[in-house]
């Protein structure tokens, strides 16, 4: 399940003009980009957690922006530093020393452009301070479309990552349109090119409420600019094959301002979709205000959500949006192929209402190739599928209708008694 939190730090920012009085220097530095990270690996990752006014010194003619720390009880094992660089790009470094023993070091280049920066290279060192691999980000139009894995060396590409992509042509599948809501959907696989719901003039519907754009590709780069989290084209594969009529709508989650999520309900309803998948949520009951609102005003909309996977009891501790009381949401967690609750899976009694075998289940990643994966993030696209195929079978179904439905194909479980609702679904995708 995607989560959005704040970082936190134990030190205060520490501000260059606190420390310098004059911006950096133009002095001459390491050539380019690479020369700079190396630069950067070679100075600071042997040297231990510097304090930034050293780490200057490591490095003539930069200038400290900032430096976050933060570790147990005062105990650093994560050490953040930004330096302005001559001419105004930035050097960001991160050190990774739990316990004190170092286990990576990288140091990324951003452009500071007039907007704000953006990232360019990143290198990636062990815990011995060899430069083992590095990433490249390469721009069309002011925009990521590319991300280079690259050798140590940093100039050697490894291989490439597509970060933005046309639609494909295709057709619209017709039967019940299901939006999935998720860090969005590598729809250039040929698995979606006759998936996708389209418009009479056979344009995708998908929208993505990140960037704010029709093309809702999957990446989610909260995490790290160079290290994007690809999870709906995993999800996505589940509920095309086991919902093989349903007309699939990407909608790419608006991690920046979670206010937008009304205005994504609205965009479902109008593009006609019956089934809202969503295995997503936060700790952040704010995240989902404008969501409960417009579900509200869409009874048309059945909302299936994931419990996560924390390992927790919802009921004494809850997750948004599962704990919203929505008549027309389903909130779903993950079961091995016997009934029990999986290890890590969320459960509740009363905030979860149905467990579904989601362990191990076959999937198809955002580069096209086949794996398997696990959590209550594959129980959503497992029972968004079901419910697609119930309205495939009768499309005149209320909401209220599919939910019993639903329910009436839940039975005990043999060997978990209070953790869920309604009980587990045996199989899911058996009709």
């Amino acid at each position: 399940m995607l989560r959005f939190r704040l970082r936190l730090f134990v030190a205060p920012l520490l501000l260059a003009a606190a420390l310098m009085p004059a911006p950096p220097s133009k002095a001459a530095g390491p050539d380019g980009p690479a020369g700079w990270l190396l630069a950067a690996v070679d100075r600071l990752c042997p040297a231990g957690a510097l304090p930034g006014v050293e780490a200057e010194r490591q490095l003539p003619g930069v200038w400290l922006l900032d430096e976050r720390r933060r570790g147990p009880d005062g105990r650093t094992f994560v050490l953040e530093q930004v330096f302005a660089l001559p001419g105004g790009d930035e050097l960001r470094t991160l050190r990774l020393q739990p316990g004190g023993q170092l286990r990576r070091f990288t140091a990324e280049y951003w452009q500071v452009a007039e907007a704000a920066p953006r990232p360019l290279l990143q290198a990636v060192a062990d815990g011995g301070c060899a430069v083992f691999a590095g990433r490249r980000l390469t721009y069309r139009a002011g925009r990521a479309v590319a991300l280079e894995q690259l050798d140590g060396d940093l100039a050697r590409v490894r291989w490439t990552e597509t970060l933005e992509a046309p639609w494909p042509e295709g057709r619209d599948p017709g039967g019940p349109r299901v939006a999935l809501v998720d860090s969005g959907l590598a729809y250039d696989l040929p698995l979606y090119r006759d998936r996708l719901a389209r418009d009479a003039a056979g344009r995708p519907l998908g929208y993505d409420f990140w960037d704010l754009d029709p093309l809702p590709y999957d990446g989610d780069f909260g995490r790290s600019a160079f290290q994007p989290i690809r999870h709906g084209s995993a999800v996505a594969s589940v509920l095309v094959r086991e919902a093989p009529t349903a007309a699939l709508v990407p909608l790419r989650y608006p991690r920046p301002d979670m206010a937008r999520m009304g205005a994504l309900v609205e965009r479902a309803a109008a593009v006609g979709a019956r089934i809202l998948a969503m295995p997503l949520g936060s700790r952040d009951p704010a995240d989902w205000q404008s969501f409960a609102v417009a579900l509200r005003a869409h009874p048309e909309i059945l909302a299936i959500v994931s419990a996560g996977n924390d390992g927790r009891d919802l009921d004494a501790a809850p997750l948004w949006p599962a704990a919203l009381e929505l008549e027309t949401m389903l909130v779903v967690t993950s079961a091995d192929a016997f009934g029990r609750l999986a290890p890590g899976s969320n459960w509740g009694a009363a905030r979860v209402d149905l467990m579904l075998p989601a362990e191990n289940v076959p999937v198809v990643d955002f580069r096209g190739a086949a794996g398997r994966a696990s959590g209550s993030s594959y129980a959503v696209p497992r029972l968004a599928a079901l419910a697609a195929r119930l309205l495939a079978a009768d499309p005149d179904l209320s909401t209220a209708e599919l939910v019993a439905a639903i329910a009436a194909r839940a039975v005990p479980s043999p060997y978990e008694e209070t953790v869920v609702r309604l009980g587990w679904i045996p199989d899911p995708a058996a009709d």
